[in-house]
């Protein structure tokens, strides 16, 4: 069967200007940029843009393209290679069946060894990223996977179906490509076979496309932690990313109004005793990075499933037992600071005791918060860190100044 192409290589955009590697190149780059590139180039350079693409990567690329020159590519293709990108794109993008490569190598169970090798030489060059070829029956039904390694290692004679893994588990091709991700890294996979409802061999999937869905999600994790919506990209347009942003913003600034009605109420106390107004920043910026600390531990953990009931309590205990080593730490340093600077014990104990309580609430927060949200279907690493925020500023300055009312007025 064939083989796919050699893996994808970005080499800077001017080459892409001068018409070289173009199709490895247009995979590469993002949605926006690849579709400004798509209108400036001409039916003939599209279509000999994806003569050398890996089909999953042309799966891809013919999303982009007007239905016009998406015709023309296919008639471009093979009659074979035009049924294998048929069955790529019947699949969503986002799941195994839209992440496969249809190119794959699979024997039968009764040929020896030897006749496979002489099958691979024939061939010449093997599918990027393949530790296995794949063994099916007369109908492609799969029946296991015969690595490299025993190909190399055991006797020629021996036939495929005494040295197989009959035991590997495939893919099935509506599996999200999350889950994908997830297989790779618990199973420790670098290649993985594809297959229909009925056991059907299909493609497969390799390490490099599973690494392609982990950065996808890295990115978005990173836009969600700064309150930018998933779909926003850094050469979206002014006015719509302006507005995608503006709903956070929007809701960052209520929480700080929020915040400064809580440092309202002890306007008196602040009219008295200067002092606190200049030291209350550091107890709420304390318990902000703290509680951060939290919820990005939290976010990860529930993402990869790291986070159980079983384990949640542990992970409380331990929660809070770090706040209360880091906090008692800090009020000392933060109450012997104050001490030097304003010769006060009275507004160093309590910044102290403030420091500590705050830290305390926050990893509290920090832990009840993405659990919380996560019930309520709620994204907890978008809206985590603005409600934490809002927590921790709260209740370090209601500590805080209501301390300062308590002792000092």
């Amino acid at each position: 069967m064939p083989s796919s192409g050699p893996a994808s290589v970005f080499p800077p955009l001017e080459r892409v200007l001068e018409g070289e590697d173009q199709g490895e190149v247009l995979v590469e780059l993002s949605d926006d940029v690849r579709a400004g590139l798509v209108e400036g180039m001409d039916t003939h350079e599209l279509v000999a843009a994806t003569q050398d693409m890996d089909l999953d990567d042309l799966a891809d690329f013919v999303a982009d393209l007007p239905e016009a020159v998406t015709n023309q590519v296919l008639r471009s293709l093979s009659q074979q290679d035009r049924e294998r990108l048929s069955a790529v794109l019947s699949y969503p993008e986002d799941s195994a069946g839209g992440l496969m490569n249809p190119d794959t190598i699979s024997v039968r169970p009764d040929v020896t060894l030897e006749v496979v090798i002489r099958y691979l030489r024939m061939l010449g060059e093997m599918p990027d990223k393949t530790d296995a070829i794949f063994v099916v029956d007369r109908n492609d039904m799969l029946l296991g996977a015969l690595y490299v390694s025993r190909i190399l290692t055991r006797d020629p004679e021996s036939t495929v179906a005494e040295v197989m893994d009959a035991g590997f588990q495939p893919i099935l091709a509506t599996m999200p490509d999350t889950e994908v991700a997830k297989e790779f890294q618990d199973r420790d996979l670098v290649s993985a076979p594809v297959v229909d409802g009925q056991g059907r061999l299909l493609g497969q999937i390799t390490v490099d496309d599973v690494v392609d869905v982990i950065q996808e999600q890295a990115d978005e994790d990173l836009r969600r932690m700064a309150g930018l919506p998933e779909e926003d990209d850094m050469f979206a347009p002014v006015f719509t990313s302006a507005r995608r942003r503006a709903i956070w913003l929007g809701i960052n600034l209520a929480t700080a109004f929020l915040a400064s009605a809580v440092v309202g109420i002890f306007q008196p106390t602040l009219n008295q005793v200067v002092v606190l107004a200049v030291l209350m920043p550091i107890v709420a910026s304390m318990g902000g990075i703290a509680g951060s600390q939290v919820v990005t531990l939290m976010v990860r953990g529930l993402a990869l499933g790291r986070v159980q009931d079983s384990n949640a309590r542990w992970l409380l205990a331990k929660e809070v037992g770090v706040a209360l080593i880091n906090g008692a730490a800090w009020a000392v340093v933060v109450a012997l600071g104050t001490v030097a600077f304003f010769a006060d014990w009275q507004v160093g104990l309590i910044i102290g005791a403030a420091l500590m309580i705050n830290l305390l609430v926050a990893a509290l927060a920090g832990f009840a918060v993405p659990l919380a949200l996560t019930k309520l279907r709620i994204d907890p690493a978008l809206a985590g860190t603005v409600v934490l925020t809002t927590v921790t500023d709260c209740v370090g300055f209601a500590v805080f100044l209501g301390l300062g009312t308590l002792f000092l007025t």
